[in-house]
């Protein structure tokens, strides 16, 4: 085990054997205070990487430069997050999955086994950013097993994209996508007034009531 004088690592926090933690990284000192951080064997945090308290990772944990993975995040054996990218808190990623760099994978979403982000992909779990009750409504995507997620891609919150499909760089995913299917395209279109929005979880409120002088 390698750990740089110049990174920090609470007590407490569990790094398994082999693990290298480089320069300038932090491990288990942000986040909830009490809970158990667990590194598994093999694992390699590059340098600027910040790992919340209450992260779990399986074996060969790799991380590229400036990651971020947040607090309740389990992460499986055999994965791979590039540069710039970010785990947000409450996030569940299966083994062998590979997330590219300058990805953004926000709360409770769900990487299954196998699956693939390529670079810039953007997951999304707000459906009406900043609606006063944005917190309740909040729905993370998932991503089903072997799925493909091409460079630029942005999928909206609550998508479940089944296992083994493609999505071709750029697209913008809204709606459930079946196993096994191909998905390419974006074009943006009006559909209706922001007065017309509904809150998706069904509460009894407008997101963005209209505002007063």
């Amino acid at each position: 085990m390698t750990v740089s004088p110049l990174a920090v690592v609470a007590d407490g926090v569990r790094l398994g054997v082999g693990t290298a933690v480089e320069e300038f990284c932090v491990v288990g000192r942000s986040g909830p205070a009490g809970v158990k951080t667990e590194l598994g064997d093999g694992t390699t945090l590059r340098s600027h990487t910040v790992v919340y308290a209450g992260v779990r990772t399986g074996d060969r944990f790799q991380t590229g430069h400036h990651t971020l993975v947040r607090e309740h995040t389990t992460v499986g054996d055999d994965v791979s997050v590039g540069s710039m990218s970010v785990l947000e808190h409450s996030v569940t990623v299966g083994h062998r999955v590979r997330v590219h760099s300058h990805c953004f994978v926000p709360e409770y979403s769900v990487l299954e086994d196998d699956a693939w982000l390529g670079p810039r992909v953007t997951l999304t779990n707000a459906p009406f950013p900043r609606c006063p009750d944005v917190s309740r409504c909040l729905r993370g995507v998932h991503i089903g097993r072997a799925a493909r997620i091409g460079a630029n891609v942005t999928v909206l919150p609550g998508v479940h994209i089944g296992e083994r499909a493609l999505i071709g760089a750029g697209a913008v995913v809204t709606k459930d996508v079946a196993p096994g299917a191909v998905v390419v395209g974006a074009a943006a279109r009006p559909v209706k007034t922001i007065d017309d929005l509904l809150c998706p979880a069904g509460l009894d409120h407008r997101p963005y009531p209209l505002e007063t002088p």
